[in-house]
């Protein structure tokens, strides 16, 4: 069985996370989680995050009112990548778009 000790953080104490829309099976968005806010996502079943930037956690639609409900958490065969199964209320993106790939094709 997969546990928290299983988790690898980088050397900021970071692991990167994905969001994946339960519904369409769309990837939503890469964002990072440390420890707290891991352990904060897994109490509280809503995306929990660390702001690289503003260096604190942050929860997916405070502001924006646009929640994720967390419906399963999994880690990597490494250890060093998580997976959120999310259903996601309005856009994904701070932009408003879906999701953070959204019109953002290369090639």
């Amino acid at each position: 069985m997969t546990t928290l000790q299983n988790v690898k953080y980088n050397a900021d104490g970071l692991v990167p996370v994905i969001a994946q829309d339960t519904e369409t099976g769309s990837v939503l968005m890469l964002a990072w989680m440390n420890a707290e806010a891991l352990q904060a996502t897994l109490r509280t079943r809503r995306g929990t995050y660390w702001s690289r930037s503003r260096r604190q956690l942050w929860t997916k639609g405070e502001s924006s009112g646009n929640v994720q409900h967390v419906k399963s958490v999994s880690l990597d065969c490494d250890g060093d990548t998580v997976l959120l199964a999310v259903h996601q209320t309005g856009p994904a993106c701070h932009t408003g778009t879906a999701t953070c790939f959204t019109g953002r094709e290369i090639g």
